[in-house]
């Protein structure tokens, strides 16, 4: 159940995420591998220090929770090799970074995870290398932006915030035929509902702080690579030493093995919540992908296996005063920048200051909501009491 892209195995997800990374021979019986914290790694001889083929050379290089984690994280990816990093954004950096030269061209969606168009802003520019953004809706019309120096396209899918659905493989079957590599941040779907390898992708990442830990109590990224990336992906994290956190990749073992149960819960929750904010008079849309009128939903339907907890929706007009009295007042969704975990969340975006490419333009107010694991009942209840403040004040 160890071995990365096992595609011959006949398990199923849910037997394959209980077992997968798990060696309790190499552990005296013990269930899960346990937190490995180390930096010296001893040598039993002058020949084994000189050699350095021993498993284990240095705390950087991996430990056996290291490789627990990134054995099994490959295996449900479909991928060659993958490798923990402390955060989702070290993940989408350390992608760039292993695509990328002085001199090259990236695209980028232009719905892309906003940390990741401020790191090509403010690093990749200064080291040489420029960024075009695209329309997300592009698919294989993306060949037209091609130059001869472009090096790598950046997807996600569904959008951040805005969440139209790219046609992946259609984008990625136009790159190679260019020998351009594809990457994807593939946080929202996880590869349990969008594996990435099987669709053209190259290098994927995800912000393990979501779904993989699902208790909003870790910082983690996983970067995964297909055959013809993984060396120069395993390279580069090699010479940058980004690795996570013992204690951070023990936690996503452990969430690992509920993950599935976890996905699928949040998926139903997150659809009843949809359906019924789609009633609200207050309601404008709702940008769900399982929904007909999100854009790119006809890719959603063919490529994916299910949705996540995260979506949007657009108020309609209403003042910032009457958007803050309803968030203000309420108790069970929490305000914050993260999802993925099993409590609810809703934050107040706006991607009209920095989308480039295309023109944001809703209506109304918009407002993004993680719904976790609690009873639908009560949070459709308190956001009832919010639309009523909200519409008090107008």
């Amino acid at each position: 159940m160890s071995r990365p892209n096992d595609t011959n195995t006949p398990y199923g997800i849910t037997t394959r995420l209980a077992h997968a990374g798990r060696h309790p021979d190499e552990q005296f019986g013990f269930v899960n591998t346990p937190i490995y914290r180390g930096s010296t790694v001893l040598y039993p001889t002058v020949d084994a220090i000189n050699k350095r083929e021993q498993r284990y050379t240095y705390g950087t290089k991996g430990t056996p929770t290291a490789d627990s984690l990134n054995t099994a994280w490959a295996e449900i990816s479909g991928a060659a090799g993958s490798v923990a990093v402390p955060s989702g954004l070290a993940a989408v950096a350390l992608a760039l970074l292993c695509t990328t030269k002085a001199g090259d061209h990236v695209l980028i969606t232009d719905s892309i995870y906003r940390p990741t168009r401020v790191f090509a802003a403010d690093f990749l520019a200064r080291f040489g290398v420029s960024v075009t953004y695209f329309d997300p809706m592009i698919g294989a019309g993306i060949s037209s932006l091609f130059q001869d120096n472009t090096s790598a396209v950046f997807t996600e899918s569904p959008g951040s915030q805005s969440f139209e659905v790219q046609d992946v493989p259609a984008i990625a079957a136009e790159a190679h035929k260019r020998d351009i590599t594809v990457i994807m941040d593939n946080t929202w779907a996880t590869p349990l509902f969008f594996p990435p390898h099987e669709h053209g992708v190259d290098i994927a990442v995800e912000a393990g702080t979501k779904y993989l830990g699902g208790h909003s109590d870790l910082l983690l990224g996983m970067v995964t690579a297909n055959e013809s990336h993984w060396k120069r992906l395993r390279n580069t994290y090699d010479l940058f030493a980004m690795c996570a956190g013992p204690e951070d990749m023990f936690l996503a073992l452990r969430g690992m093995r509920t993950m599935h149960l976890r996905l699928k819960q949040a998926e139903q929750q997150a659809l009843a919540m949809a359906h019924w904010m789609k009633a609200r008079p207050e309601v404008a849309k709702v940008l769900h992908p399982a929904f007909s009128d999100c854009p790119g939903h006809e890719t959603w339907k063919q490529y994916f296996k299910g949705s996540s907890g995260l979506f949007s929706v657009v108020l309609k007009p209403y003042s910032d005063q009457a958007v803050a009295a309803m968030l203000d007042g309420l108790e069970l969704f929490g305000m914050g920048y993260s999802w993925g975990g099993f409590e609810s969340l809703i934050v107040p975006f706006d991607c009209t200051t920095y989308r480039t490419a295309t023109k944001w333009n809703p209506g109304g107010p918009t407002l993004r909501l993680q719904i976790g694991l609690e009873d639908v009942a009560d949070l459709q209840r308190e956001l009832d009491a919010g639309f009523a403040r909200l519409r008090a004040i107008g």
